[in-house]
This record gives structure tokens, sequence and C-alpha cells, in this order.
């Protein structure tokens, strides 16, 4: 399992690279042609009910084309990942990471754009590599009870 973990760990540090060089041929290396990525609208909606869906299931050219728009019009200002857990099944074939990020994008207008809180990237392995299935979007839990 040790080797495994390791794998998970290389494809969230490759995703962060991606990010970090914005470098969208990288990061479309991470996501399986299956994806569907919702996302809360910001970090205190833990309820799916309010969640979005803008890009509909993984297709290359709209989602690269989406990344890059983001890239285009926004300055990195930083981008802080932090691997909390990685939790592989037994049979070895599907993980998840929960990786907490602080990522801030500022556009031409100094308008904020931040992605900060817990994120759950879910993995499932395909042929011979790992490829990310969903993502639970960018989650506050500090005021979270249960």
């Amino acid at each position: 399992m040790e080797s495994i973990v390791a794998e998970i760990e290389e494809i969230v540090n490759r995703e962060t690279k991606s990010w970090d060089t914005q470098d969208v041929d990288l990061l479309m290396t991470v996501f399986h042609h299956d994806m569907v990525w919702p996302w809360p609208p910001d970090s205190k909606t833990h309820d799916p009910m309010n969640w979005v869906i803008e890009w509909g299931r993984y297709d290359d050219v709209r989602w690269r084309q989406g990344w890059q728009d983001l890239f285009d019009t926004h300055k990195l200002v930083h981008n802080i990942r932090t691997i909390k857990r990685i939790k592989v099944s037994k049979e070895g074939d599907g993980a998840f990471a929960v990786v907490d990020i602080d990522t801030l994008w500022r556009d031409e207008n100094g308008i904020d754009n931040h992605w900060i809180g817990r994120t759950c990237k879910i993995y499932s392995k395909v042929q011979n590599e790992w490829k990310m299935t969903a993502q639970v979007g960018v989650l506050d839990y500090d005021d979270v009870t249960i």
C-alpha cells in the first residue's frame, strides 16, 4: 500500500505543480475522462443542494479552454496545498486524498478568487495509472458540528 500512497501523492503534487506553473497540458493529465466536477459556490456551502456544475462531464477541449481562460485572466498570488490524509481501498484500485488548500487568484481588476478550505480528491486506478474521478470542492469545516 505504501507504493500506492506514493502514487497518489505524486498525482496531487502534479496537480499542484500544474496550478503553480499554469500548465494546462499537465493539469489535463490528472483527470479521468468520466470526471464530473460539482462545486460549492463558496467554502461555507456544505449542502450539495446549493452546489453548481459549470462544465459537465470531462471534455478535453472545453475543460482545457476553461482552465486556460483562468490562467490568461488571473494572476496566481499563492498556492499552498497540504496533503492531510490518503486512504486506499483494500483492493488497491481506488483512493482518496484529503488536501487543505489556500489558492488565491487575482484578476486584472484586482478582484480575488480565493479557493480556501479542504478538498477530497477521489481517484481510480485506470489501467496502469491513477486518474481523478471526482473532487468535493473546497469547503471550510472550522464551524461544522456533527
